[in-house]
Order: C-alpha cells, then sequence, then structure tokens
C-alpha cells in the first residue's frame, strides 16, 4: 500500500500568518491552484488513489477532492484534525506570546502552553489513525491533513527521527509517501511541494 499525505492548499489566515488550527477557514484561490498542481504532477505519474481520508475541515476535504480528481468519495475522520490551539487559535505568528514562543523554539522538548493539544497526543491519535489505514484494503491511499497533524504522522512513522519533523517546514499542499510493505512502512519521503514548485 502507498500513502500520500499531503496538507492541505493555502488560506487566507495562512496569508494573515495566523494560527488557524481547528477554524474552518476555506481554501483560497492560490490554494485551490496549488491542489490542481499536485492533481497534475498526479497524472503525469499515472496516481489514481483507491480511498481518501480527510481531516473534516473544509480546507483539507476541498484539497483532497481535488488532489484525488473527484474519482473516490471523501471519508473525514476526526483524527485528522489540526492541533487544538486553545486560547491561542487565530494569534498572529507575528506577535506570539512568551509561552508559545518558548515552545515553538524546540518543539521537541518544551510542552504546549496550558490549553494547547500536546504534540504527544497529536502524534498518538495521527499513529491510531495510520494503523487503521493500514489495516485496510487498497493500494494507493490519500491522507488530507494540515500541517502539525501531518508532522505527527511523519513523527509516528519514523520513530527515529528524535522530533526532527516538529520544526520542518512544511508547506501548502506539500505531499509525502509512504510505503506499507509486509507488515513495516517505510521512511516518508516527500513526493511534491506546491509552494515551492
Amino acid at each position: 500500500m502507498d500513502i500520500y499525505v499531503i496538507r492541505h492548499g493555502q488560506t487566507d489566515a495562512n496569508l494573515r500568518h495566523e494560527l488557524q488550527g481547528r477554524r474552518d477557514v476555506p481554501l483560497n484561490e492560490q490554494g485551490r491552484e496549488q491542489a490542481r498542481r499536485v492533481r497534475a504532477l498526479l497524472d503525469e505519474r499515472g496516481i489514481l488513489f483507491d480511498r481518501v481520508y480527510s481531516s473534516p475541515l473544509g480546507r483539507a476535504v476541498e484539497t483532497a477532492r481535488i488532489v484525488a480528481g473527484g474519482n473516490v468519495p471523501v471519508k473525514t475522520d476526526d483524527r485528522l484534525l489540526e492541533m487544538d490551539y486553545g486560547p491561542y487559535e487565530g494569534m498572529d505568528l507575528r506577535k506570539l506570546v512568551p509561552e508559545v514562543v518558548t515552545f515553538f523554539s524546540d518543539f521537541a522538548r518544551n510542552p504546549a502552553p496550558a490549553g494547547m493539544e500536546q504534540l504527544s497526543s497529536v502524534t498518538a491519535r495521527a499513529g491510531r489513525f495510520i494503523e487503521d489505514v493500514a489495516r485496510s484494503s487498497g493500494e494507493r491511499v490519500l491522507v488530507s491533513t494540515h500541517a502539525i497533524l501531518m508532522k505527527g504522522i511523519l513523527e509516528y512513522l519514523t520513530p527515529g527521527s528524535r522530533g526532527g519533523y516538529w520544526s520542518k517546514f512544511i508547506g501548502n499542499c506539500a505531499v509525502y509517501q509512504c510505503v506499507w510493505r509486509d507488515g513495516a512502512f517505510s521512511v516518508p519521503v516527500e513526493v511534491a511541494d506546491a509552494e515551492r514548485g
């Protein structure tokens, strides 16, 4: 089984540098174009999906529909929701409060501030989702989600990363591929990034 994990396309909240978390912010036109570029790249490679999963938030669902090409129904799963930022939801990333600056300075070692979901929780729910996907049928699976949840998936799939994915930049519509064979996952590989071209 090949599992492709994609971050949703751009939103206006991304442009405003906001922590958008679980707010249901729609894609903007640039985000739709990013998803169309990924679909074109997949078409060039002859990649079609047997199953498609998405966070229930509209920006992830719309990204999934565009990238899947409309041929496979999108099944939503709450485990693919973005990290819960609690009272920090909507905060301007250019004007962070001290406790968030501390957390962002070393995600792997500093706990999230009070009221924000801990990264261990993000990784655990991402892992439960991925394990369920691996036990189901299908040769190619698309998973559409959000930056931090995507990093949680990558952390789960790469235990030796020691938190290395938490600080990695993952652009809008970046795609990673992982292979599930003989009861084990391969190390995820980035196969597309619509933001960087």
